[in-house]
């Protein structure tokens, strides 16, 4: 029972790690029309700065965490504005070569500036240890994980359900020109839906380093594990990717407890399963 509760547990923290990175992919592909292939790079982006505010700078959890945000916004602000725009409304197999490109480049800075070694994001005392619930101990990054998952959840569906921004959003989506010729800024709410997702990445990437360790190739390491979050949730649909995270999680993190010499077998056998069954995901929206 200790074994199934405590593979449970990181379970469902993978899955949470895994839906705060890949959300603001599901976003930019299922919202803005965008298959952005470089969106593990702004995750790896947010690692680096975070250990280097950490680690180097001697900055506190939290201050590194908000500084690693906020530079890797600030980062892909120029880059929306002189390539995505470029690409949106293009052919798929245009955005999938600009966003590979960008990829390969991020990483090529990325290791010239922080060299080629794994990086550590050091956690305050709060998120070492275990949390003891009572009936169980659980590790306190895992419960910190899971909370902020979601919140995150959460606070994206409201925002994009609920506010008027997300009406903006969904109308320019549905229909560019005519939400244009309404007053909506159709630049302004893509520049913002993508300043979001850029932040998400970055925060998933701090907020995972200890289950996705921030290395030199992380960005094509994790790329297909993150596709295959959006395309087994359905791109655009913030209960499906929490579904998909928490069933490719569950399922992954079961499979390597158990049997680890199969290694990631589970993980895509079930998801071949799944898009067999979901061709459109679990919450496709219909393009």
């Amino acid at each position: 029972m200790q074994t199934f509760f405590s593979i449970a547990v990181d379970a469902i923290a993978y899955g949470m790690v895994l839906f705060v990175i890949s959300i603001g992919l599901s976003v930019t592909m299922g919202l803005m029309r965008v298959v952005n292939l470089a969106h593990g790079a702004f995750a790896m982006i947010g690692g680096y700065i975070a250990s280097y505010a950490s680690r180097d700078l001697g900055l506190g959890y939290g201050v590194a965490v908000l500084i690693a945000i906020v530079g890797t916004v600030l980062i892909s602000i120029p880059i929306e504005r002189l390539l995505y725009r470029r690409i949106y409304g293009a052919p798929e197999l245009t955005q999938v070569l600009m966003t590979i490109g960008i990829t390969f480049c991020i990483i090529g800075i990325a290791n010239y500036i922080f060299g080629p070694t794994l990086k550590t994001i050091p956690l305050p005392a709060e998120l070492q240890g275990s949390t003891n619930l009572g009936f169980r101990s659980i590790a306190s990054h895992r419960i910190f994980a899971i909370v902020c998952g979601l919140l995150v959840a959460g606070g994206l569906w409201y925002c994009i359900e609920k506010t008027a921004f997300g009406v903006k959003l969904r109308a320019a989506v549905d229909n560019a020109a005519m939400a244009a010729a309404l007053g909506v800024r159709t630049e302004i709410i893509y520049a913002v839906s993508f300043a979001v997702a850029v932040g998400l990445a970055a925060f998933g990437g701090i907020l995972g380093a200890e289950l996705l360790p921030v290395e030199p190739y992380y960005a094509l390491r994790y790329m297909v594990t993150f596709l295959v979050v959006v395309s087994v949730g359905g791109a655009g649909s913030i209960p499906g990717a929490l579904i998909a995270c928490l069933v490719l999680g569950g399922i992954d993190t079961t499979g390597r407890y158990l049997m680890p010499e199969f290694g990631e077998f589970f993980f895509y056998l079930a998801v071949i399963a799944i898009i067999c069954i979901f061709p459109k995901g679990f919450a496709g929206r219909v393009r």
